[in-house]
């Protein structure tokens, strides 16, 4: 047994220093205790006075003790709050009240300008109806709830207004993406949701597997998949040299898709780079016995190698495949014709004529519903007269048996009734110049001319000007599209504009996709489209709006040659901001009377006697029926040869209104354009109107000092 011998002395000593500690411990524990805290704890949950659940501060008064580091600061001091709370700078130590603190914080609404359209909740702090009181979802944690307590201590109140909205599911965020990007979004959704449709085989239409829509709508969807696998189909009645090749495809997976710079999606071939943007169906009769399906690219190649595309309809398990042609959007005499750098082309998809098919149903994502006796899904006629065969979206392959990694929408608006004019206006770009009133005055203008909608794009645009083109937009006479640059160009805003201004010809490259992005939307839309620029307006000098014109430039063509045109063109003459040399140079400052200083066309009414050359800087109506490409000038290419009548000057003519001669003409300006003036009032024939309309949405959207809101039109 071991045994532990203590000396005496050492015992006693250790005894003394254990009494010694607990004394000290005892003594600094009272000392560090804060004598005005009624609760050791006040600082938590409070369930009695005011509303339950509420924080509630309590201004202790005295001096924090040295132990006491884990209670909370002094919440009733506006600099402890400083640094962490949105409002600190409305809080004092005495009681703020909660209806003041709120009508002086900042606004912090959201200008937001995307045209995605985020999920907005009720109760969000953007909605103007949102009232917070009735928001008690999270009200424990909502806000800090002001009241005194029994001692008489002052709490401050600020209520916190928070979104409380539960998150989209996948399905409402496809659903709300379907009408703004390429993507096939409406088709992909319904494939990967519904239940996997076992293809069968129709007698009627040797080698296609067919898959009955009204199987595949009525079948259960507990077994859901994210691609659909099957043959691919080459028809032998469209080409005798296809063989009947077969291939294993899945319906590509949207999330394994290539995209670049948020609108385009990408190809990497072995002999370079495609960047498609749109795809679009075209059934014009002028284009052949064949529908086809057009795609809008910039290839980084002048010669691009062949490609197959691959037609994905909704009612078939497996895509159709046809061969890929070209038409070059450009010309190589303009410059930048070399491989490496992005070329704007357009690919053309024919669609083969598939035997069993109806010949004047139409097949869609949105209409599949119904089927005929044979299982094949069709809808309802496009027009009469018109058949129509619209896939649902198209992938490109440069081996008809890769695996795709892009697929676009394939777009098909076809409009009830189809109305005479647009106009279509290429990437907007200034981000720091502020043109909203002058666009307010060119849209009322285009209006009453008889424009019956303006298409715009919008690379970098000033917030004023944005405000003014979202106003237009909900009153549904302008449709506002975001756009990039596509590949390795930059994107970044200001850097961009001045990419765009050092790389001219770059530009003028980059500005095709728009224009024929517009063409091919509005293909069964409108009979004619006028490509614009927001300071350019075609004016008839004889006839009030454009449709009397065209009325008039259609017979007279007709009786030089006996077929109607694929445009019709009118000369380019200057309103210049000053006109003239030294001293009898002009400088408008709102010099008209009885014109708003502010209305810049309605004041420009001198202009240069001369126009330009025949056929330069001309701007045109174009013929819908029989173009192809466009350019900012003329069509590049037509069903046929791209005709064109020059309406006489008398007739109409464009007013440009700049303030020198474009860039190519700076030289010849003073000699050709300055010196010789003519007074040309043209414009105030809509004088009255167009000065109402204007001022209205002037005043309408706030741009006048000193408004009496009052006196502002409700719409």
């Amino acid at each position: 047994m071991i045994q532990f011998l203590y000396p005496g002395r050492t015992h006693k000593r250790i005894i003394y220093a254990a009494f010694v500690w607990t004394c000290v411990c005892f003594v600094v524990f009272r000392l560090s205790r804060n004598p005005h805290d009624a609760k050791n704890y006040e600082y938590l949950i409070n369930s009695g006075g005011g509303a339950s659940g509420s924080i509630n501060v309590i201004d202790t008064g005295g001096q924090r003790g040295l132990l006491q580091n884990n209670l909370p600061p002094d919440y009733s001091s506006a600099s402890a709050l400083s640094g962490f709370f949105p409002y600190s700078h409305l809080i004092s130590a005495t009681t703020t009240s909660y209806s003041s603190a709120l009508n002086s914080a900042p606004n912090y609404n959201n200008n937001n300008n995307n045209k995605f359209h985020h999920h907005q909740h009720p109760n969000s702090l953007d909605n103007p109806n949102f009232n917070s009181d009735n928001n008690n979802n999270n009200d424990n944690n909502n806000y800090i709830k002001g009241a005194t307590n029994n001692g008489g201590q002052k709490r401050t109140q600020v209520k916190l207004q928070i979104d409380t909205s539960t998150s989209l599911s996948e399905r409402d965020i496809l659903n709300q993406l379907a009408n703004v990007s390429n993507l096939p979004l409406a088709y992909w959704s319904k494939v990967r949701y519904k239940s996997h449709v076992k293809p069968v085989k129709s007698s009627l239409v040797p080698s296609l597997p067919i898959a009955p829509a009204a199987s595949s709508s009525s079948s259960s969807s507990s077994s859901s998949s994210s691609s659909s696998s099957s043959s691919a189909i080459v028809n032998p009645s469209v080409d005798a040299n296809i063989d009947q090749l077969s291939c294993r495809f899945e319906f590509p997976n949207l999330f394994d898709l290539e995209y670049n710079n948020v609108y385009w999606q990408q190809l990497r071939s072995s002999n370079g780079t495609f960047y498609f943007y749109g795809a679009y169906y075209d059934d014009r009769w002028r284009g052949g016995p064949l529908p086809v399906v057009r795609i809008l690219a910039m290839i980084d190649r002048i010669k691009p190698p062949p490609l197959s595309c691959l037609l994905w309809f909704d009612g078939i398990s497996g895509p159709i495949v046809s061969q890929a042609s070209y038409t070059y959007g450009w010309y190589p005499k303009w410059g930048n014709y070399k491989d490496g750098l992005l070329q704007p082309w357009i690919i053309t998809c024919k669609i083969p004529r598939i035997r069993g098919w109806p010949k004047r149903a139409t097949f869609s994502s949105s209409s599949s519903s119904s089927s005929s006796s044979s299982g094949l899904p069709f809808a309802s006629i496009n027009g009469p007269g018109q058949p129509s065969y619209a896939p649902d979206s198209v992938s490109l392959v440069e081996n008809r048996c890769d695996k795709p990694h892009n697929n676009l929408r394939v777009i098909n608006n076809r409009p009830p009734v189809k109305q005479d004019f647009a106009v279509c206006v290429k990437g907007l770009d200034f981000l720091h110049d502020d043109l909203s009133v002058r666009v307010i005055e060119w849209i009322e203008l285009l209006k009453l001319l008889g424009a019956k909608k303006i298409f715009l794009y919008e690379l970098e645009i000033h917030s004023n000007l944005s405000k003014v083109l979202q106003y237009y937009q909900r009153e549904g006479i302008v449709e506002l599209t975001p756009i990039t640059l596509p590949g390795y160009q930059p994107n970044l805003p200001g850097f961009r504009h001045l990419y765009l201004k050092n790389k001219l010809t770059a530009k003028r490259q980059n500005e095709l996709i728009p224009y024929n992005d517009c063409l091919y939307r509005n293909l069964y839309s409108y009979s004619y489209l006028a490509l614009l620029d927001i300071d350019e307006v075609i004016m008839p000098l004889q006839h009030d709006d454009w449709p009397s014109l065209m009325k008039i430039v259609e017979q007279e063509s007709l009786r030089e040659k006996n077929y109607s045109r694929a445009s019709y063109n009118v000369r380019n003459v200057y309103f210049l901001d000053d006109l003239g040399v030294g001293e009898r140079q002009m400088k408008h400052t709102g010099h008209e009377p009885g014109i708003p200083s502010y209305l810049h066309m309605l004041q420009h009414v001198y202009r240069s006697k001369n126009y330009t050359k025949p056929g330069q800087y001309v701007k045109c109506f174009h013929n819908t029926e029989r173009v192809v490409s466009l350019h900012n000038h003329f069509p590049l290419n037509c069903f046929g040869s791209c005709t064109t009548y020059s309406i006489d000057p008398s007739l109409a003519h464009l007013q440009h209104y700049r303030k020198d001669c474009v860039g190519p003409l700076k030289d010849a300006c003073k000699t050709d354009f300055r010196m010789y003036t003519t007074r040309d009032t043209t414009i105030w024939k809509y004088k009255d109107q167009l000065t109402e309309n204007s001022n209205a949405v002037l005043r309408r959207l706030g741009f006048f000092e000193n408004t009496d809101f009052s006196e502002i039109d409700e719409r």
